[in-house]
């Protein structure tokens, strides 16, 4: 027997095997099919019902408002003269998660290079323990220690002497201070989403490959060097994924806010100052879900979670559209 007819006998065979093995598998691969087929399904099947039961419940208001529900700043409740606007609060919104984002990001990434890039082993384990600890403490928890506390030395020890400094002749700092305000709910929002960030950022920059690290050190470059050059691109989809993620908690978060930042209602919500009293779109519905007497002022407070969601989802959508600008990868090449 020549040598080309037992390559055909044995390409035959494993043929053979092939498609015996495969005929196994087949009812297998159904169900796992069948199975993440349903699981997505039923991931999108929970998007719809949300989307189906906020719409269906708001829209007594729009009917009523109109397109005015999103630029008007009246907020009355009282029966015969409603207004309902949310723009007071879409703007108190972005102000709080502005602010906890300038200030969370930086130091969360700050302290998940240290942990990751510079602290030994004996630091960084317990300090890691200790971060995640902190990102699984109820907001509760941290609304009343701001209430009761942190909200006091804010007063004292930054927005008193912002105001005495510069209240005369910068809008931001004009208002007298009282503690419960923007930016304390900003700052505090900051405090709460930082161990998110810092945790997700530290276990990125630790499964970035060593060869990445000696690579540009045997080049001459220094610890910032590497970390710019080398590490930081390696990770900087992920760094932008923590913080989107960041942001998201910032936008929803519901009761910290409503107990930190003054719950000034209609236009009186509209922050002209660092220090102003405000609200969010989550604390308007927090604090009058329960009181709503009439069904338009119900369905003006589900018109407000519309709005939510949709600020949401353009948050993701735009930070998506932003990571695929700074971020491109092609195949068997990361940058």
């Amino acid at each position: 027997m020549n040598s080309a007819t037992l390559k055909d006998d044995h390409q035959e065979r494993r043929k053979k095997l092939s498609n015996l093995l495969l005929s196994k598998k087949k009812p297998m691969d159904r169900a796992f099919f069948g199975i993440v087929l349903g699981a997505a399904g039923y991931t999108l099947f929970l998007v719809a019902l949300i989307v189906y039961a906020v719409g269906d419940g708001s829209t007594e208001i729009f009917s009523y408002e109109g397109l005015e529900f999103f630029t008007g700043t009246d907020w009355n409740a009282v029966y015969g003269r409603e207004a309902f606007g949310a723009l007071p609060y879409i703007i108190g919104t972005l102000v709080t998660a502005g602010i906890a984002m300038v200030i969370g990001v930086p130091v969360s990434i700050g302290i998940a290079v240290f942990l990751s890039e510079i602290s030994p082993p004996r630091i960084s384990t317990p300090l890691s323990f200790v971060i995640e600890l902190l990102a699984a403490v109820p907001s509760i928890v941290y609304g009343l220690w701001a209430l009761f506390v942190f909200r006091f030395w804010i007063v004292d020890l930054i927005e008193k002497p912002l105001y005495n400094a510069f209240g005369d002749w910068i809008p931001f700092f004009g208002k007298t201070p009282f503690g419960l305000d923007v930016f304390t709910a900003g700052i505090v929002l900051s405090i709460m989403i930082i161990p998110i960030i810092s945790a997700i950022s530290r276990e990125l920059l630790k499964a970035v490959p060593d060869t990445q690290r000696e690579a540009a050190y045997s080049l001459g470059a220094t610890r910032w060097e590497t970390l710019r050059i080398a590490v930081f691109p390696y990770v900087k989809s992920g760094l932008f994924g923590a913080a989107f993620l960041g942001l998201g908690r910032a936008v929803g978060e519901t009761i910290l806010v409503t107990m930190v930042i003054g719950n000034a209602v209609g236009v009186n919500a509209i922050p002209t100052s660092l220090f102003s009293q405000s609200q969010t779109l989550a604390s308007v519905i927090a604090n009058e879900f329960n009181e709503a007497a009439s069904s338009l002022h119900l369905s003006a407070l589900i018109g407000l979670g519309v709005v939510l969601l949709m600020l949401t989802m353009a948050i993701n959508i735009g930070g998506m559209l932003l990571l695929s600008r700074m971020v491109k990868v092609s195949p068997g090449v990361r940058e």
